[in-house]
């Protein structure tokens, strides 16, 4: 099978793709993550994702590589990742007693011209929070690095009041929708492991 690549270094989606048993490997795509104003979130990320995959295989031409990216949207505004505490504190403020839905784009590209594009929407709705309760969120530091400041697969799972959609979507990574588009894409899954060794390089 060829190499198979995540453009990301995310640890969760490391760990969703990890939970796979597929031999892959991460990299940084390196790309710039600008994209017009004009955009919703569900264009703006369905872009970064094919940006991210396609910077992948330009070093790797015979990989498949996944590309994703991830934007909260509330009330038609866009958050991505907040760049300081006191930038997160307001995205959660916007967030918190409200419904908002966390959009990702997923982009899986490979040998011979191979392209396949994908969108997950999830909607969640969270609980109010008293502003020192808030403050002992922030504290925690699960804001550095996530679109709309929070990261479910650890303490921020106390904030949701309910969930519609694919929690791993929230998480990072539609791993619905990634094995779908890797069978769809010929990829096997299940291959015996040698004695000793982890699933994934």
């Amino acid at each position: 099978m060829s190499t198979l690549i995540l453009a990301s270094t995310s640890s969760a989606r490391r760990a969703l793709m990890d939970g796979l048993g597929l031999p892959y490997r991460a990299e940084a795509p390196g790309v710039h993550e600008d994209v017009s104003p004009t955009l919703s979130a569900r264009q703006a990320v369905r872009e970064l994702a094919a940006r991210k995959a396609r910077a992948i295989q330009a070093r790797y031409p015979d990989a498949w590589v996944i590309g994703a990216d991830q934007l909260v949207e509330v009330e038609g505004e866009v958050l991505g990742k907040p760049a300081d505490r006191e930038a997160a504190r307001q995205q959660l403020g916007k967030l918190l007693g409200h419904t908002h839905d966390i959009c990702t784009g997923v982009c899986l590209v490979g040998p011979g011209g191979h392209v396949a594009e994908a969108l997950e929407v999830s909607r969640l709705t969270f609980y109010p929070l008293a502003p020192d309760e808030l403050e002992r969120y922030l504290d925690l530091g699960e804001w550095q690095g996530c679109a709309g400041s929070y990261r479910v697969e650890g303490a921020g799972q106390a904030l949701l009041a309910r969930l519609e959609g694919d929690r791993t979507n929230v998480q990072g990574l539609p791993m619905l929708t990634v094995v779908r588009m890797l069978r769809e894409a010929g990829l096997s899954f299940f291959a015996p492991r040698t004695p000793g060794t982890a699933g994934a390089p």
